[in-house]
């Protein structure tokens, strides 16, 4: 091994630390969003924040794992791996070399919907970061060492993961709630699709993906209106109008369902999944303060407090609203000693159904209320990286700049005969149930 590398990161280390001591931002700090335009048309929102001398900047481009044509599953996940290792007249450890000296971050994520980039740097080299980030957006090399690269790497995490019967839970979990939908796919692909994907792959996608049409960006930091808007124009304003993306079908998650997964393991996981509800749909706080209630972050939800502190049956339980682009669902999951499985689920149940059936208390929504109002800063505003991430989430949703000024009022408007009307509709159904662990004794 040569020392360049060892000193790229070490520097990238220090640029790491500096940058995580730097982007935290006041607990008390007022966070105002903007509603940016550039004088080529593109949209962003815009949080200035001169406290620290950062810049971030968070985009996302619609799409995502499930673009991946049929048999060549994993491409997305292998392009996401590459926009640092080498873009226009730079190869992998010049870009890489340029990062650091930029004193810049850059990484890019996709999940099933959306293909996300981000980079934050020092707002006194914004110029040189930015000009390497157009590079990595307009002209990634896809050359072929780093793909092997990142292809053994991928590999190599689905090799490891073969090992994991999670694994196997989870493909048996999507397979049963989405059949033959794009969801069910392996976002990471297979052995053998990896094998398969080319630079050409590559470039195809990149242009089918990487266009105006369905971008979303949040920027952060010590930068104006004025100044972001013509960052918006140098970095994507090259960009095609449209994307050519393949239309997905909306699906709803086969329920009913009762699978178990044999696993010589000393505890059971469990999973349930009932429906749920589009984020955008005018009753979506209803459901999340019901699923909070009934088995939220807080301690005191209904099914903490039953099979964990009642019962001792597991050390953590947990339900929660599954929002994708195409699908929704409500989705209960816990671990518990194998030989304990069957009493663990009854007591899900017997909760579930009390929930269906009487819906919460003025107490429990109280608390519901208080928590999500009070923990949204904490969670979704404590930093520049999180604000733009927040940022770009709110857009991928379609919720308006102005969501945090109503959230709260929102949230207060929900009545206790909401939350009961709410379970009624998505708890009074036999959900998919899915048990990981050793057969069940006779």
């Amino acid at each position: 091994m040569t020392t360049l590398p060892l000193l790229r990161r070490a520097l990238a280390v220090v640029a790491t630390s500096f940058a995580l001591l730097l982007t935290a931002l006041p607990a008390q700090a007022e966070v105002v969003f903007q509603d940016i335009t550039s004088p080529q048309g593109i949209d962003a929102w815009l949080v200035e924040d001169y406290a620290v001398p950062i810049i971030t900047i968070r985009f996302a481009f619609e799409g995502g794992t499930t673009q991946d044509p049929a048999g060549k599953e994993g491409l997305t996940s292998l392009l996401t791996a590459l926009f640092d290792e080498g873009a226009g007249t730079l190869d992998s450890e010049s870009f890489q070399i340029a990062l650091d000296d930029a004193g810049a971050e850059m990484g890019f994520i996709a999940d099933a919907d959306a293909l996300y980039g981000s980079m934050r740097m020092l707002a006194e080299q914004r110029d040189e970061a930015v000009a390497l980030l157009k590079l990595a957006i307009e002209a990634p090399r896809f050359d072929r060492n780093p793909i092997d690269r990142m292809r053994a790497q991928l590999v190599s995490g689905i090799t490891a993961a073969a090992q994991n019967p999670n694994t196997t839970a989870q493909r048996q979990w999507a397979t049963a709630l989405y059949g033959e939908h794009p969801y069910a796919r392996r976002s990471e692909g297979t052995l053998q699709t990896l094998a398969s994907l080319t630079a050409d792959d590559l470039r195809q996608l990149h242009q089918r993906l990487f266009a105006r049409q369905k971008l979303h960006v949040g920027i952060v930091g010590a930068i104006d209106a004025t100044d972001a808007a013509a960052m918006l124009d140098t970095l994507f304003g090259t960009l095609p109008d449209a994307p050519d993306l393949t239309t997905i079908a909306d699906i709803d998650p086969q329920l009913g369902q009762d699978l178990h997964v044999p696993y010589e393991l000393p505890q059971t996981s469990i999973f349930m999944a009932y429906p749920g509800l589009e984020r955008d749909d005018p009753d979506y706080l209803t459901a999340y303060l019901m699923t909070q209630i009934l088995g939220g972050d807080n301690f005191g939800s209904r099914l903490t407090t039953e099979v964990r502190e009642e019962r001792g049956l597991t050390y953590g339980i947990s339900a929660s609203l599954n929002n994708m682009a195409h699908s929704q669902a409500l989705v209960i999951a816990t671990a518990t000693r194998a030989d304990r499985a069957a009493e663990t689920l009854a007591v899900i149940k017997d909760v579930v159904a009390t929930m269906a059936e009487d819906g919460p208390d003025e107490d429990e929504l109280a608390a519901a209320r208080k928590y999500l109002i009070g923990s949204y800063p904490i969670n979704e505003l404590s930093s520049s990286s999180a604000i733009a991430n927040t940022l770009v989430g709110l857009q991928l949703r379609d919720l308006g700049i102005d969501y945090l000024a109503r959230r709260p009022d929102l949230i207060n408007a929900v009545t206790v005969d909401d939350i009961k009307a709410m379970a009624q509709r998505l708890l009074s159904v036999e959900p998919t149930i899915l048990q990981m662990g050793p057969a069940p004794k006779p």
